[in-house]
């Protein structure tokens, strides 16, 4: 059975194959609901499947966005890729995902790929983004847009939350509890000083402490993001001598290995510990106890983010607070905290 050719389906629609075109790639020129009607009519009759390699050749350009992330296992990254994925979905994109797992050259890796296979727009969420990844992305003429972190190394457009504020919402509402103080479990020594929502959630944790006049010296402590280091952690923590009354957790993966070290040292969350994270993952509201932490809106971050890798304007100017967009923060309260 021979091909079914763009030609086929001009002939069929009673129309020119540049308007196929137009209604296929929906532009760059307009055309008349009739026409197009006619021709999407004359596509599903014949079968006619559009050759993506040979559009990409002629436009040099993919239906793919790139997604780069530090590690999909992470509850919170793996939301967010779904989130992506569904956003480009709806402007008729397909995703490709990678995963740095934190390692500055694999970051460099697929930057190169993905902009190597000219990719419609690259979204990034960079962990820390070294100079060779700086150099490799104005080395090309790409579409990108940052996604939960802002790398000081990179002046692309930037959505993010608002995570000092939350931080600063969740250890306020701890405080309000009657705790003493509140304990923070900050990220690593790898962890950015800027640019990164870890160090912006220890920065809002110091200042509402700081709003309380509570110190907040030797009550600090590094943890890796995940659950099975933070669980590690928390053993070594609730099992000293100076045990925190409350513990604001960067990230709810974190607060959820903190609340599995908890009932294996048989300490009553929330009774004799409060405790908080950021994130709101899904598993925070199945947590033992439910998890109070802190949420924004992952699906309408995701969607600016592709929105705005796919626009032609995406490169704006402007100063770096004017090409950031940020979402708020709010605070989920549930039972770990210690409301009922």
């Amino acid at each position: 059975m021979a091909k079914v050719t763009r030609d086929d389906v001009a002939r069929l629609a009673g129309t020119s194959t540049a308007v196929v075109s137009y209604v296929i790639n929906n532009g760059p020129r307009p055309v008349a609901p009739a026409t197009r009607e006619r021709v999407l009519a004359a596509i599903k009759e014949l079968g006619y499947r559009p050759d993506r390699v040979a559009q990409a050749m002629a436009s040099r350009r993919t239906d793919l966005i790139g997604l780069i992330i530090p590690d999909a296992r992470q509850p919170f990254f793996g939301e967010m890729a779904h989130a992506v994925e569904q956003a480009a979905s709806e402007r008729g994109k397909m995703v490709l995902v990678g995963n740095t797992d934190y390692v500055g050259e694999r970051e460099v890796h697929y930057l190169r790929a993905f902009l190597g296979m000219r990719v419609s727009g690259l979204i990034l969420v960079s962990h820390a983004l070294n100079d060779l990844a700086a150099a490799e992305i104005e080395a090309w003429d790409a579409r990108i847009v940052l996604l939960h972190e802002r790398p000081e190394s990179i002046d692309d457009v930037a959505v993010v939350t608002d995570d000092l504020g939350g931080a600063q919402l969740a250890v306020r509402h701890l405080l309000e509890h009657g705790y003493e103080y509140v304990a923070c479990m900050g990220g690593t020594a790898e962890t950015p000083a800027v640019g990164d929502p870890v160090s912006d959630h220890v920065e809002g944790w110091r200042r509402a402490m700081d709003e309380a006049g509570i110190p907040t010296e030797g009550r600090l402590f590094e943890a890796p993001y995940n659950r099975y280091d933070a669980y590690r952690v928390g053993l070594e923590v609730l099992s000293g001598p100076d045990r925190p009354p409350a513990i604001f957790c960067s990230t709810d993966d974190q607060a959820i290995g903190l609340l599995r070290a908890a009932r294996e040292l048989r300490i009553d969350v929330p009774g004799e510990l409060g405790v908080a994270g950021f994130d709101d993952i899904k598993e925070a509201a199945l947590a033992d106890p439910p998890l109070t932490t802190v949420a924004s809106d992952r699906s309408a971050m995701a969607r600016a983010a592709v929105d705005l890798v796919l626009d032609d304007g995406v490169r704006v100017t402007g100063s770096r607070r004017e090409r950031l967009k940020v979402f708020p923060s709010r605070l989920v309260i549930r039972r770990s905290c210690g409301c009922e």
